[in-house]
């Protein structure tokens, strides 16, 4: 595997392409009780210009409660069909952008906000990436655990894909 850092607009531009493929990834917060991550699956409502993560959450979810103590979030998201992954960590930003919120809206949001768009439990979570490692395969789980397995046999390298961090 080969390793390719990529900065500024490149390394949005594969941040964006991986979060907006593997669409859920697990959210994780840091509660001050444990100091242990909590991780919550949730599904990305936009990767904006700038590598910012967009979601829709809920004042009552103990997420909620842990960024009002602690900003600090984690995404990871891994696609084994492809045998992808990303790890990102960040800041939350939490808010009750009603643009945002109109903007976001969609059926599956019905079922967590029974009162709608104007539901007052419903938040606005934007998440910040400062740092971010990927691995991206150019092929998928079987082909790459060949390759590595021919590699080993043979003792050549091979090239099953590529692994780097994001600099924003």
């Amino acid at each position: 595997m080969s390793t390719e850092n990529l900065a500024q607009q490149d390394a949005i531009a594969k941040l964006k392409e991986m979060v907006d493929t593997m669409d859920i990834g697990m959210l994780g917060s840091y509660p001050q009780a444990t100091g242990f991550i909590h991780a919550v699956p949730m599904s990305r409502q936009e990767v904006d210009d700038e590598g910012a993560i967009w979601f829709l959450f809920s004042t009552e979810s103990d997420t909620y409660s842990h960024f009002e103590q602690d900003k600090k979030a984690s995404l990871l998201y891994s696609d084994i069909g492809s045998y992808s992954f990303l790890s990102i960590n960040g800041h939350a930003e939490v808010s009750r952008d009603k643009e945002r919120i109109d903007k976001y809206w969609n059926k599956m949001m019905e079922g967590w906000f029974e009162k709608g768009k104007d539901d007052p439990r419903i938040r606005v979570l934007k998440v910040v990436p400062a740092e971010a490692h990927y691995w991206d395969n150019k092929s998928n789980k079987l082909v790459t655990l060949l390759k590595v397995a021919v590699s080993a046999v043979t003792g050549q390298k091979n090239d099953s894909g590529r692994q780097g961090d994001l600099d924003f």
